[in-house]
């Protein structure tokens, strides 16, 4: 699906990079305080450091700001896999690394995780199908690992299982953020991959 269209009546490519991105982290702060539907654009761009005039010269609705939230999460996740999978290394071992590397952006994006989840179901539809297929997008990365580990025979598992096990590999990964509360209160990200790891794929 094409990428939404997120309208700006500003030219310059690179300051509307500089501005969406600190709408971004004003509105991440402000939704995970107060939920998408309780906040305005008006304290979105009080946030952000200028006025509710230049906010809608780089968008044309509140809405507008979620999916860039959600779509700037994405990109990043995709991108630092994408990085990682470059880098040598083979089956279950460039598995591990990748689930790895994938638990470790989670955590360094734990509050943007947080709210996509809660506030993606407010997403117009057009923009809701783009942000779950970036998820399925991300799953079909994993998929591409394991059935490395399957050809190699370092995996054992069944070729119908290969999506389920991504899945799964994403789902871990966000219970990090999830259920922090309880989590992290217990275990590092590091005692916490290598156990997940350790499930997941039934290694030790």
């Amino acid at each position: 699906m094409k990428k939404k269209t997120v309208p700006s009546m500003i030219k310059d490519p690179h300051l509307i990079k500089k501005r969406r991105e600190q709408m971004i982290k004003a509105a991440v702060h402000l939704f995970i305080e107060k939920g998408f539907h309780r906040t305005t654009t008006r304290e979105i761009a009080k946030h952000a450091g200028f006025s509710i005039g230049t906010l809608y010269e780089y968008i044309g609705a509140k809405e507008d700001v979620l999916y860039l939230v959600c779509d700037n999460i994405y990109e990043e996740v995709r991108e630092r896999l994408a990085q990682h999978l470059k880098q040598e290394g083979a089956g279950l071992e460039r598995l591990k690394q990748a689930i790895t590397a994938y638990f470790l952006v989670i955590d360094e994006m734990q509050d943007e995780v947080l709210v996509m989840y809660q506030e993606t179901k407010s997403l117009p539809n057009e923009a809701l199908k783009y942000v779950l297929e970036k998820e399925m997008d991300m799953a079909e990365m994993f998929e591409l690992i394991i059935i490395d580990c399957l050809k190699s025979g370092e995996l054992m598992i069944t070729e119908d299982k290969v999506k389920l096990l991504a899945q799964n590999i994403l789902v871990q990964g966000q219970m990090w953020t999830f259920r922090r509360w309880a989590i992290q209160r217990h275990y590092s990200l590091s005692e916490y991959t290598k156990y997940q790891i350790s499930g997941l794929l039934q290694v030790r």
